[in-house]
């Protein structure tokens, strides 16, 4: 399968303390004209390894978000294994073909990852520190972009449309939660119409 140039895989918890955060990482990278993807898309019954790590073989980038490193809640507290394991692959795949796979590292706290993943020791990390402003700053840093480079405050604003038109996506979807495959693909569409024209108007003025 041929990567595109444009579609990033996001690698995220999936989970509600994360969804501002999800919806900024969709804000920015609309923003900057690519295309995010995850793994929300992949249906049921198929092998989800396999279908995992054609996704990402098929985006020109990944996005690995390191921030959830602490042991997870609940009766039987585990720690998440598996947003290092699609590092893992991206690696791989980066490594096999160096010129079609570009992967970066993102965290929320300074220094972190030293202890948490020491193998990624001299790999640049974007530190965004748990919030959505510290997100678009830090993809602002990750991708430079020639014919397409949003503001941070351009970002916010697509940013906030999406926060205000996620509850009618998630009724319309028949859903209390925000990592549902149509869920994300109505918002990654409500998320370009918001860019475009945010983008036109930053254009006549």
């Amino acid at each position: 399968m041929a990567a595109s140039d444009v579609d990033v895989f996001l690698n995220v918890p999936y989970d509600r303390y994360f969804v501002d955060l999800f919806l900024a990482y969709t804000a920015g990278l609309t923003s900057l004209g690519l295309f995010p993807r995850a793994t929300l898309e992949i249906a049921g019954g198929e092998r989800r390894l396999d279908r995992t790590l054609d996704l990402i073989q098929h985006c020109r980038y990944s996005l690995h978000d390191l921030s959830r490193v602490e042991v997870g809640p609940g009766r039987s507290p585990t720690p998440r294994f598996n947003m290092p394991f699609e590092l893992g692959l991206a690696v791989a795949c980066q490594r096999v073909q160096p010129n079609r796979h570009t992967w970066f590292v993102f965290e929320a706290k300074s220094r972190r990852i030293e202890r948490s993943l020491s193998d990624l020791s001299g790999t640049d990390v974007y530190v965004h520190h748990g919030r959505p402003s510290g997100v678009f700053s830090e993809l602002t840093s990750a991708f430079v972009r020639s014919q397409r480079q949003p503001s941070v405050e351009q970002m916010k604003l697509v940013y906030q449309g999406l926060r205000q038109g996620l509850p009618k996506l998630m009724r319309n979807a028949g859903t209390k939660s925000t990592f549902k495959a149509l869920v994300f693909d109505d918002f990654r569409v409500l998320a370009r119409a918001l860019s475009e024209r945010i983008q036109s108007n930053s254009t006549i003025r």
